[in-house]
């Protein structure tokens, strides 16, 4: 039988615990998708690189090998060394820790706060409250990121940020921006969601039995509605991992000397047309690789629980149809 709640909203209620019950069946069914297992494959690996980083027997990735100065990749030095003798295999796995983290951080900031913020003005439509959110979420999307980023550093700065006992670095401010400002476009999307769902008969119906607003926006509306926003959350991890490494590269980003893809990139910009293929060509490929994990796997997910793309590639689920 088909199992509904990962293929479109209902129009009914559900309960939390039976939506997260059906995790197990996404699991399987992105195992089953080709794209979706190679994404997953490659994004755990990624992950458990990253996390291991520091038990690794890798060398400091700080460390400067003067005399092995742009040393092309070796049994000593795998990826090589840059510029002032750092070993690039040593940073970028580092770097992974930077650039995954923040994109992880960043999208889980942009989720919460523009999924909340959608779901209340949605199921408030057409109220002060309404207007306002989504007016405040019109104006952050309507200026550029970059310029985002310009005005945060030329306000704070690149430093260390101390306000009291609050000590915020600059990879913190960037995880807070880019997080604040993907939280329209997630907030938009379930705005029109939300208010969709809460037009529907089974609202009024827990209206009447006096169930409150805040009950009803979790355990009812949200569920019904929450594959579609997971769909893009999902597509903007591999996005971010760009935004980063673009930030970083111009130096708005993950500051010196911590290692990071996008930091990495910028200090081999100087040497793109020499023979040193090895100081942009391996950070280059971790984006690459990290950029097509997350992309496979948004896919997937946008193949498995969007109703049209799914009846086309008619996807098979173990005992029934997803």
């Amino acid at each position: 039988m088909a199992d509904s709640s990962l293929t479109h909203p209902t129009r009914k209620p559900r309960a939390i615990g039976a939506w997260l019950a059906s995790t197990g069946r996404l699991l399987r069914a992105l195992l089953h998708d080709p794209a979706g297992a190679i994404g997953l494959a490659m994004i755990a690996l990624l992950g458990v690189i990253a996390l291991c980083a520091p038990w690794l027997p890798l060398k400091d990735p700080l460390q400067l090998y003067i005399d092995h100065r742009l040393e092309a990749p070796s049994a000593a030095f795998w990826f090589g060394t840059d510029q002032v003798g750092r070993d690039l295999l040593s940073r970028t796995i580092w770097g992974a820790r930077a650039s995954l983290s923040i994109g992880m951080c960043a999208v889980a900031i942009g989720l919460v706060l523009g999924t909340g913020i959608g779901l209340v003005a949605g199921y408030r439509a057409g109220s002060w409250l309404d207007e306002t959110l989504m007016k405040i979420m019109e104006v952050l999307a309507s200026i550029p990121l970059l310029i985002w980023a310009i005005a945060l550093v030329g306000i704070t700065g690149t430093d260390t940020l101390h306000l009291g006992f609050l000590v915020i670095s600059n990879e913190t401010k960037l995880v807070l921006l880019i997080g604040v400002l993907y939280a329209p476009g997630l907030a938009r999307l379930t705005h029109s969601l939300a208010k969709a769902e809460a037009q529907a008969e089974y609202v009024a119906a827990r209206i009447l039995q006096g169930a409150s607003g805040t009950r009803i926006m979790l355990s009812d509306i949200l569920p019904n509605i929450v594959s579609p926003v997971l769909i893009q959350a999902s597509l903007l991890l591999g996005v971010t991992i760009i935004v980063e490494a673009s930030l970083s590269f111009i130096g708005l980003g993950v500051q010196p000397p911590t290692p990071s893809w996008g930091a990495m990139l910028s200090d081999a910009r100087a040497l793109i047309f020499t023979d040193n293929w090895w100081v942009s060509v391996f950070p280059g490929a971790a984006v690459f690789v990290s950029v097509l994990a997350f992309n496979l796997f948004g896919d997937s997910m946008r193949t498995i629980l969007d109703p049209r793309r799914r009846n086309a590639r008619a996807t098979q689920l173990p005992g029934g149809t997803l």
